[in-house]
């Protein structure tokens, strides 16, 4: 029996996208439904697998669109280039100039939620309704377990052993202990289950920069967008106060906190994360 992220990877597009380094960058994405385009961004150390349950969801109501950040799933894993936020926004541009999407809803999680708010407030002509859930933000982050990860000690060590300490920190983000399955584990870490995979995820945690989001902090009130802080109230990590303070800053946002919801919300409450986001995009 096929495992559900061997389906989930092998149903990926890929593309080259130039500029972004000194050679051309692969980057993989899905993409379903009809309609505005959302653009899912997901977070260290996941990948678009993380919403393998919401984007068919969300396909009835829009065009969805969920790529792998370079270093992560399976874009571009070689050990030469930039994985920082600014690197991850810049590429999130590019690819949205490759599809033709000149402006979509973005939903950002976890360092995705970093770039996110990058491009609210750098590149408000790109983005039409933004969704923050459980992101980066402040001075919050990296936490302990990345900053460990990123320890350059972890390249002499061998896959399996950087995937189990990946695995072991799934089970802290998950409200509901019945979402943690084999299956979704196994998902989530297969990416990086043989060596190139193994230094991709040790340059992401090492890229992980505070600065990035400290340096839009006094200018959360320039995002134009309508904004949506969905936040999975039990997140040990990006705790609600975050989603709070960024429903105060953001002129035109609201809050929606989700209970029985911890950090991981896409694959926590995949029916909730996907009702609250498709209210929100729904034309007035």
């Amino acid at each position: 029996m096929q495992h559900p992220h061997v389906a989930f990877q092998s149903g990926q597009k890929t593309a080259e996208l130039e500029g972004l380094s000194h050679r051309p960058l692969k980057v993989a994405w899905t993409e379903s439904g009809h309609g505005a385009p959302i653009i899912l961004l997901h977070g260290i150390p996941t990948w678009s697998y993380l919403y393998h349950d919401v984007i068919p969801l969300l396909a009835s109501h829009a065009h969805v669109i969920a790529p792998d950040f370079l270093g992560h799933g399976y874009s571009d894993k070689r050990d030469f280039f930039d994985r920082s936020l600014l690197a991850q926004t810049a590429m999130i541009l590019r690819f949205m100039d490759h599809l033709g999407v000149d402006r979509a809803h973005i939903v950002g999680h976890d360092t995705g939620g970093g770039v996110a708010l990058i491009m609210g407030i750098h590149h408000p002509e790109r983005v039409d309704k933004l969704v923050l859930t459980n992101v980066v933000a402040y001075d919050s982050w990296p936490i302990d377990d990345m900053i460990a990860l990123g320890n350059p000690s972890w390249r002499s060590k061998p896959p399996k052993e950087v995937c189990d300490f990946l695995a072991s920190g799934l089970p802290d983000g998950l409200f509901n202990a019945d979402r943690l399955t084999p299956a979704f584990i196994a998902g989530i870490v297969a990416p990086y289950n043989d060596e190139e995979g193994k230094i991709s995820m040790i340059r992401n945690a090492s890229a992980l920069n505070s600065n990035h989001t400290t340096m839009l902090v006094d200018r959360h009130g320039e995002i134009q967008a309508k904004t949506l802080c969905l936040w999975g109230v039990h997140d040990p990590w990006q705790t609600i106060r975050d989603g709070e303070r960024l429903a105060r800053e953001i002129p035109n946002a609201q809050l929606v906190r989700v209970e029985n919801a911890s950090h991981w919300i896409p694959h926590d409450t995949p029916e909730k994360f996907a009702s609250e986001i498709a209210k929100f995009i729904a034309p007035a």
